[in-house]
């Protein structure tokens, strides 16, 4: 902010110098708005032009230039300003110094006079107040821009993880979930039973239903009761009494 006031500020007195250096004295005498504009590019007449049809009116487009410069917070048409007028006042010395043979500065007012150097001045102060200034920044600030991911020089900023110490995932694929059982299987570190060994306790099939109360572990809760040694299934060949 600070920068743009302070360069606004030359470049306006800039232009200020420039559009009234033609109403002083350019050379021996003669007003800078007394030189045809086109003068600068075919050489130095002695006629006497009109007053926008001089010089002043490569001066008055830099001011105007300086003004929307300074509006829009605009390097480029500061600089653009400060060109046109300090490309006009070399021009203007380098016909004249052609017309003239040569170009002197005199303290009887004879030569070179104060309007060159207001102009010269004019155009250094626009440069000046170009390159103070800050310029204007872009409707997207910097703070909405994405930051990019870190290089491989950095592992342990991107992704984020939650364990401590630094971190070899340089992916941008989340880290896999680790597995809710990590020990190893104990089936495959058991050896098989052989032929003539019985399985281990743990490894026999548990029952199908569950064993009621006070029954053995041989008889299920489908088994009929065992019979007497002496009650059996009527052997073939026996007569008994029928039961009343």
């Amino acid at each position: 902010m600070i920068r743009n006031v302070l360069g606004s500020v030359l470049a306006l007195i800039g232009a200020a110098a420039a559009v009234l250096s033609p109403f002083r004295d350019w050379y021996d005498g003669r007003l800078g708005r007394h030189y045809r504009i086109d003068e600068l590019f075919t050489g130095i007449t002695a006629g006497r032009p009109g007053a926008l049809g001089s010089i002043l009116l490569a001066f008055l487009f830099a001011a105007l230039l300086t003004v929307v410069g300074v509006v829009l917070r605009s390097r480029p048409l500061v600089v653009f300003a400060g060109v046109v007028v300090l490309g006009s006042t070399v021009l203007w010395m380098v016909r004249q110094g052609q017309s003239t043979g040569s170009l002197t500065v005199a303290g009887d007012g004879s030569g070179l006079g104060r309007g060159v150097a207001e102009a010269a001045a004019g155009g250094a102060l626009l440069l000046v107040g170009a390159a103070v200034m800050s310029g204007r920044r872009s409707a997207r600030g910097t703070h909405d821009r994405p930051y990019a991911a870190p290089g491989s020089e950095s592992p342990d900023t991107w992704p984020p993880t939650q364990e401590p110490g630094p971190s070899v995932q340089t992916s941008t694929l989340p880290e896999p979930e680790p597995e809710p059982y990590t020990g190893p299987d104990p089936a495959a570190h058991r050896p098989a039973p052989g032929p003539g060994h019985a399985a281990a306790p743990e490894d026999r099939d548990t029952a199908p239903y569950p064993v009621a109360p006070g029954t053995g572990r041989g008889k299920g809760p489908d088994e009929s009761p065992r019979e007497s040694p002496g009650e059996g299934p009527d052997e073939p060949g026996e007569d008994r009494p029928p039961r009343r």
